[in-house]
């Protein structure tokens, strides 16, 4: 099998040319050898595998994979299948395209009996279909193994996952393999916690075999969205406790990126990095509309740069957008800042402004207008947004890396715009 992956166009058809047509029919029902890297099981004495993936990436086939290989292994196996409701059990885990019947290998094929739900197997093994809906039925039972699909839209959530985790108890090693697009809810980060854990990890575009112009078009539609990067990358994305801002509020703040091209009044906020080594410089660039909203449109930030490259990375942010002025966070040193920002051949004005209460209170006022709808993303921003969701009231940050260096450069942008609207100072800013 590695062979033949590994094999040139032509010598895997000269291959294939040479089989007759039982070896084709099992090289075609074949799975093991062509499973995506986040199908594959892994290794070692796991007791949960959790594939936590975007839609499409495969993740029945997988699970569906798994316990048919788990019944040759095991032919008197008892196994729970766990769906959210029992027609969404039939339809995707027992009945569907790619589910335990469809993929069954030639005399292997189960009987499904659909009056007491079992699915029963030429070996003697009999899976039984499970409702979240109604999770006392798994108080009783014991299972050897089993398979949980969409566990992250249980309605019965935790108190399901608990009866089935003490009826897991059959054979020397018990074991459940979850199938799931995440969802931040309590089930979900029970599972995550729990000891004897593996996860592997897909997204829509690793597959393979979806058509070009549907994962163009779901990537061209929701690609950096909160909604894409849960559906379709398959990413846990939870709310800071206290956090200014919200997944949700950003979402209800971002426009089409066309919006952009409407624009009065450009500023570039920018949060220098102490050293080349450490966090990256925020540079942001916020506009100000036609219709009076303040629109984040670009991340310009640079990552470990030295002062000249986040320099250049700035000028080149004013030579696209026509900014008027830098807004730099001069912590670190006003001077310094703007010296380096004009060997960047930076001409534009570059106003320092020093930060002389914390984090939350220069973000606040900034937050309060994004909840107004004073303030819009024009497209995605993921780095950006992630920092900004981190950012808690008190003055925490939880969010990723060390500092929120986007999020401080997003907030200097926006103050600015709208300091020059409102005609006042914002609080917790002295210009230097």
């Amino acid at each position: 099998m590695a062979q033949l992956r590994t094999m040139d166009v032509d010598a895997r058809r000269f291959v294939l040319r040479g089989l007759n047509l039982a070896q084709r029919g099992e090289l075609a029902a074949r799975w093991y050898g062509f499973e995506l890297d986040g199908q594959r099981e892994p290794a070692g004495d796991w007791r949960i595998w959790l594939i936590r993936a975007g839609r499409g990436f495969g993740k029945t086939r997988a699970g569906a994979e798994w316990v048919s290989e788990y019944m040759r292994a095991v032919p008197d196996a008892r196994i729970a299948l766990v769906a959210a409701t029992l027609a969404d059990g039939q339809r995707v885990m027992v009945e569907g395209p790619s589910g335990l019947i469809a993929l069954a290998r030639l005399g292997e094929r189960p009987r499904w009996y659909p009056s007491r739900r079992e699915l029963r197997f030429p070996g003697g093994g009999v899976a039984t279909l499970y409702s979240a809906e109604a999770g006392e039925e798994l108080r009783g039972p014991e299972h050897h193994a089993a398979w949980c699909d969409e566990l992250a839209k249980w309605r019965g959530g935790v108190a399901v996952w608990d009866n089935l985790m003490l009826g897991l108890r059959r054979g020397e090693c018990p074991r459940a393999v979850v199938t799931t697009t995440p969802r931040p809810n309590a089930v979900m980060r029970k599972i995550m916690a729990a000891p004897g854990l593996v996860e592997t990890r897909g997204a829509t575009r690793d597959n393979p075999y979806l058509p070009d112009n549907f994962v163009a078009a779901m990537l061209e539609s929701y690609g950096g969205t909160r909604l894409g990067r849960q559906e379709l990358d398959g990413e846990l994305l939870e709310d800071a406790e206290g956090a200014l801002w919200s997944r949700a509020l950003i979402e209800r703040c971002r426009v089409d990126a066309g919006a952009a091209d409407k624009l009065v009044r450009v500023v570039i906020g920018v949060d220098p990095p102490a050293t080349s080594h450490g966090d990256a410089c925020g540079i942001i660039v916020a506009a100000l509309l036609r219709d009076g909203r303040i629109a984040v449109v670009e991340d310009a930030s640079a990552q470990k740069a030295a002062p000249g490259v986040w320099a250049q990375a700035v000028a080149s942010a004013a030579a696209r957008w026509g900014a008027e002025r830098v807004i730099a966070e001069s912590n670190m040193g006003g001077e310094m800042v703007a010296a380096t920002l004009r060997a960047a051949s930076v001409t534009l004005p570059v106003v320092a402004v020093h930060a002389s209460v914390g984090k939350a209170r220069r973000a606040e006022p900034v937050a309060l207008a994004y909840e107004r709808g004073a303030v819009v993303h024009a497209g995605a921003f993921e780095a950006l947004e992630d920092e900004l969701c981190g950012l808690q009231m008190g003055g925490g940050y939880a969010g990723p890396g060390r500092s929120p260096d986007r999020a401080d450069a997003c907030v200097w942008a926006v103050a600015a715009l709208l300091d020059g609207m409102q005609r006042g100072r914002v609080p917790g800013v002295r210009r230097v």
